[in-house]
């Protein structure tokens, strides 16, 4: 029992350190023009929202069918959104940020963070099975998954100047609930299996709403809103042409 504790929990670690190496780039690169920004934030903006539909609702939808992923994707949404109403009548400073911008910036790293619940119970549930060959694939497969991640936590981070190493610690911080949550799944798969799809659809509710409802409009005000929406689309099919390479 032991064994299987440390063997997951590492594993789990290996995941969410995986996330930095999305912060890596950002070492090398210098503080961004204002179009820049826009583009950064739009093109994050597609990378979660394709990461959300792809990752989480699809894998959802394959394991439990429509209800539950819906179910979920309501709740998440709703809750970022009480969130959100209620950040807005506070004044916010987060590093050297303040007000709109650093409240923004609380809510991207806060919905990567919820997200990264569910990938924590389902490497845990992978080790929880038994089969080491399963639990190896899911938790190689989530280790790749998360460089975008990276990239999409970093890119606006790095556009509202953060430096390199704060991208790289602020993105492994979104996937530390991996860790702490793949061990208890792993000691409890009967328990943890059937709320996978559920938990799916809560963190793919609150990354949508977070696209829509900060990114976007932060990528039009800097970088207009067909280059906003230009970047988007173009971050969008950058994580699905990595779905179907990893696939």
């Amino acid at each position: 029992m032991l064994k299987l504790v440390i063997i997951t929990f590492l594993a789990a670690l290996g995941t969410a350190i995986a996330t930095g190496i999305g912060g890596v780039p950002f070492l090398f690169t210098r503080r961004m023009s204002e179009r820049l920004v826009g583009l950064a934030w739009g093109f994050s903006g597609g990378l979660m929202l394709s990461a959300s539909v792809f990752n989480l609702v699809f894998e959802g939808v394959r394991r439990a069918g429509y209800n539950q992923v819906a179910l979920g994707i309501g709740l998440g949404a709703g809750l970022f959104w009480l969130t959100s109403e209620r950040l807005g009548h506070t004044h916010f400073n987060f590093y050297h940020l303040e007000g709109a911008v650093a409240r923004r910036v609380i809510l991207l790293i806060g919905s990567m963070f919820v997200h990264s619940f569910a990938e924590g119970i389902a490497v845990g549930v992978g080790f929880g099975t038994g089969d080491m060959t399963l639990a190896a694939l899911v938790t190689i497969a989530i280790a790749i998954h998360n460089i975008p991640e990276g990239i999409a936590v970093s890119l606006p981070l790095r556009a509202e100047g953060f430096s390199g190493w704060s991208c790289i610690w602020w993105s492994i911080f979104t996937s530390l609930p991996q860790p702490v949550m793949a061990v208890p799944a792993a000691l409890a798969v009967a328990f943890f299996q059937p709320l996978v799809p559920l938990g799916l659809g809560f963190a793919a509710g609150a990354m949508a709403f977070m696209v829509f409802s900060e990114m976007m409009p932060e990528a039009a005000e800097h970088g207009g809103r067909g280059n906003a929406a230009a970047a988007a689309v173009a971050g969008f099919l950058v994580m699905m042409l990595m779905q179907n390479v990893l696939q």
